[in-house]
């Protein structure tokens, strides 16, 4: 665990920075060992930076920077998530939304014949850039992957992508090749 919103006897105490939010929690949670444990936290930088070099190999997916005099941000993040990630390459073989500026898209990765993913929402900017290389494309029809229709193409179109390493393995495009 790592934050607390409502304390059992205090109430909500999203107001409260985040350093007293987490000495409620730690207080709360006392001495129940795993799997509900408080996660580790420190203002020490070169203790982040050891813990985000040497902790991936035990799958821990990165670590969240936060302002400990912050209080918790309702209705939007205050924080930056740190994480693992390794690029790949991958073929476009269609795209979901507009042609000229699509909002994800359908990849392969890897061998042929693996399943097609779905990317994140892509960048308003590179959007435009793949409509662009898009619009040449030849449509094959429609497909579904991950439960959604997407429009299939031969585009020839090759993307790098970050290969999430989180618990939902999002594809996130950052650049065409």
């Amino acid at each position: 665990m790592w934050d607390i919103l409502e304390h059992p006897e205090r109430g909500q105490v999203t107001s409260l920075p985040y350093t007293e939010r987490r000495q409620l929690l730690v207080d709360l949670i006392g001495d129940l060992g795993p799997p509900i444990q408080a996660v580790p936290t420190t203002d020490d930088r070169d203790v982040a930076i050891a813990w985000y070099d040497g902790l991936q190999e035990q799958g821990i997916e990165g670590i969240v920077a936060k302002k400990g005099t912050a209080p918790y941000p309702l209705g939007h993040r205050n924080w930056t998530k740190v994480r693992h990630g390794d690029t790949e390459d991958a073929l476009v073989v269609g795209y979901l939304g507009p042609r000229r500026r699509p909002h994800r898209l359908a990849l392969a990765i890897g061998d042929e014949g693996g399943p097609i993913r779905l990317s994140a929402r892509l960048d308003p900017v590179l959007a435009g850039r793949i409509g662009e290389a898009l619009t040449a494309a030849e449509t094959v029809g429609e497909r579904r992957a991950e439960g959604e229709a997407y429009t299939r193409v031969e585009a020839g179109l090759v993307v790098e992508v970050l290969a999430g390493s989180g618990r939902h393995g999002t594809l996130t495009v950052t650049r065409m090749r």
